[in-house]
Order: C-alpha cells, then structure tokens, then sequence
C-alpha cells in the first residue's frame, strides 16, 4: 500500500474516534425549549409556596416536680454468712438454695450425740449435787431445832450451816453446766437469723464442719437499700429540701424513663464527701415487697427534691439546637413560622422539658416536621397523631404535569 492510502486511512480513523467522543459526551443531545425553566420551577418556588403538614402542640404552664437523678447500687438490708458454733459431723441441710426462710428456721443440723451426753451429765451431776444439799440442809436444821440445839456444839452448827452453803453452791455449778451443756447442744441446730432468701450452698451433709466453716449466706431483701452518689455541688439543696420532709426516691428501668419502685425514701445522707470523686454518698430505703430490686444490681434513682410552681412546659422535640442556642419553631397568627430562641429550665420527664425563657402558656410550637421549615415557612397545623390529608387528583394531576417538566418535556 502507498503511503498516500496510509494517510487518508489515518485520517478517518481519527475522525471517527472525534465523533463517537462527541457522541458518548452528549453533544448530539438537544434540550426541550424551556426544559431548563420548568426545571426550575418545579424545585423552586411551587415547592417553598406549599403549606408544610408539621404537628403543633400548645405551650402549658404546670407544677413541675425538680429532680436529681444518679446511678445506684442494690444493697441488702441485712446479710448473714451462716457459720456453725461447734463443730462435727453435718447430718442433714434443711433448706433448698434459694429459698426464702423465716428467722429461726431450721437450715442444717450437726450430729448431737457428743453434745447430748455432755449434756446428761451436767444434769446428772445437778441431781446429785441437789441430793447432797437435801440432806445437809436437813441435817442443819434438826440440828438448830430448839430441842436439839442444846446438845449440838456450835462449831458442829457452824459445819453444818456451811455444807448448806457448800452444796448450794455446787448445785448452782452444776446448773451452770448444764445450761452450758444445753447451749452446745443447741448449737447443733442451725438456724436462720433473720428472715430472708438463701443463696448456694458451701458444704454438703457428711463433711466435718468446725466452727466458723460457712454453710449459706442469708439475705434480707424486705427492705433493701439503694446506695448512690451526687456531686457536692448538689448537698444544700438535698439537705435543704430534706429538712422539709423525707424525699421521695424512686428506681427507674435501664433506659431512666419508666418508674421501676416509686415508694422509696431517703434515709441517709453521708458524714463527709470524698476527695477524690467530688461526691457525697446517700442511702435510701425501699419496702421492696416484690422483690424487684435485687442486691448488688446497678439502678437508675431519681429523687424530687421540691416543685417547680407555674413552669411553662412543651415536649421535648420542639427544642432544635444550633451552635450558639437552643430554639423552637413558633407558630405565627397566618400560619407561618418563626424561630425563636428559648433557653431551657430542666427536665420534666423523659418527653417534657421547662422553658424558661423565651415562650409563653399558649404559644404554639412545631413538634414534627422542623426538617422542611426555614423562616417564614407556611405551614398546615396538625395535633399530635394526626396524619396529613390525602392529595386531589387535581393536585397528583398537577405534581406529575411538574415531574414531567422538570424531567426535560413529555417521555417519547
């Protein structure tokens, strides 16, 4: 092939490549007359001139209740590790693990036999002793009777007056030990003392406990403690408020919304507030009659302190938040919006807060639908749950006569 030939397939190669560039680039495509305008039009102003459905709840003014909240430990009221008092061999357990007990309920018994025996012979010796001391009290008074005291030396008379005393005083040793005796033996009887839930078990019938060897852990959980710390910055109020009466305190579920135990009162605030955290430590004391709380379980406790009168009250979402305050949408007399900036007293609940500044009982304010407005937004009011009418068919008419305008004119 000449070179002339190389050249013009050269050139049309590199036409070619030009025009399905320009082709893959979209320089063929031509736009519909006024596409660009409708385009516009439907992101634009139809949009901003619609009334946006938004949920308004009213401002309120209530009594609110103030509240300090903090985490809290579970602690039993009363905890007792079971331990023998004498050792030997443990017969039987008389309890199953877990189970509640009343206070001097048998729990496990020790083999008496040793027990028992000492305690035969302590009485037996009593007896005796008691024998002794009939006669020689006898022997004493025939012997001081009128008719026999002039035949009687004194010193025979002091000698019997003093065995009197000496076996009154071995009857006296002798019951002593046998009230000894008595109290061993009764030691081989293990009971519960206090009243309560039993934990597991640590030996088993047939070992050789000796005194001190744990058998159960008993608990008392009605009432229970709940212990909690606050920061030092808060102990005026909380003693103020208790010089007044006891606070109420209640447990909240693991998220800190809904009241768990409400019925608990505040028994203890602590002697001196620590160095290193900053906080003082506090107790209260609930009834617990269904044994909801459970020691060592970590709780959420809130505890009112005094009531707020006339605070003016709004849910929760209506507060927005920007960078420099906090603020709602207030609903305007034409059914606009305006922001406004409030500034906020505390926490009512978990879905209410205090405001106070910036609103008014009877002020209006958007609780759904803040993400649509801006300044000035016409808005269609509906109450909490209401959902926003369905559209015409003259308005889906007109939204799809927009759609198709603003995809560039009518599909081919």
């Amino acid at each position: 092939m000449s070179r002339f030939w190389k050249i013009v397939l050269l050139v049309i190669a590199v036409l070619l490549v030009i025009g399905i560039g320009y082709r893959v680039m979209g320089g063929g495509k031509q736009k519909a007359p006024g596409a660009e305008a409708g385009m516009g039009q439907g992101n634009g102003g139809d949009r901003d001139s619609a009334p946006v459905p938004v949920t308004v709840v009213t401002a309120e003014r209530k009594n609110v209740p103030v509240y300090v909240t903090a985490q809290g430990t579970v602690a039993a009221y009363n905890t007792v590790a079971v331990s023998p008092q004498v050792g030997g061999e443990l017969l039987s357990v008389n309890f199953r693990e877990g189970q509640p007990v009343k206070k001097g309920e048998l729990l496990a018994q020790i083999d008496p036999r040793t027990f028992q025996a000492q305690y035969n012979q302590a009485t037996a010796s009593k007896r005796q002793n008691q024998a002794l001391l009939a006669t020689a009290q006898s022997n004493f008074e025939r012997s001081n009777s009128p008719e026999y005291r002039q035949f009687v030396a004194q010193t025979d008379l002091t000698t019997l007056r003093n065995q009197v005393a000496q076996y009154q005083a071995a009857v006296a040793a002798s019951q002593a030990s046998a009230d000894q005796a008595k109290v061993q033996l009764d030691y081989t009887r293990i009971t519960s003392p206090i009243s309560g839930v039993t934990g597991i078990r640590a030996v088993d019938p047939g070992n050789v406990v000796s005194a001190g060897t744990q058998i159960v852990t008993v608990t008392q959980l009605q009432p229970v403690y709940v212990m909690f710390n606050l920061p030092e910055q808060q102990l005026d109020a909380v003693r103020t408020a208790q010089q007044a009466g006891p606070l109420q305190t209640s447990t909240l579920d693991r998220e800190g919304g809904a009241v768990v135990n409400a019925d608990g009162k505040l028994q203890v605030v602590d002697n001196q507030i620590s160095s290193s955290s900053g906080t003082f430590r506090l107790r209260a004391e609930f009834p617990n009659a269904e044994s909801a709380l459970w020691p060592g379980q970590f709780v959420n406790v809130r505890m009112q302190l005094n009531e707020l009168p006339n605070a003016v009250v709004v849910p929760a979402e209506a507060v927005q938040r920007s960078s420099n305050s906090d603020f709602v949408y207030l609903i305007k007399p034409d059914s606009t919006v305006t922001l406004r900036d409030v500034v906020q007293g505390g926490q009512v609940d978990d879905s209410h807060v205090v405001i106070s500044k910036g609103l008014q009982p009877g002020d209006r304010v958007v609780t759904e639908g803040q993400f649509r407005l801006k300044e000035g937004s016409k808005v269609t009011q509906l109450t909490p749950g209401q959902a926003p009418a369905a559209p015409t068919e003259e308005q889906l008419k007109a939204a799809s006569q927009k759609g198709l305008g603003g995809r560039g004119g009518p599909p081919r």
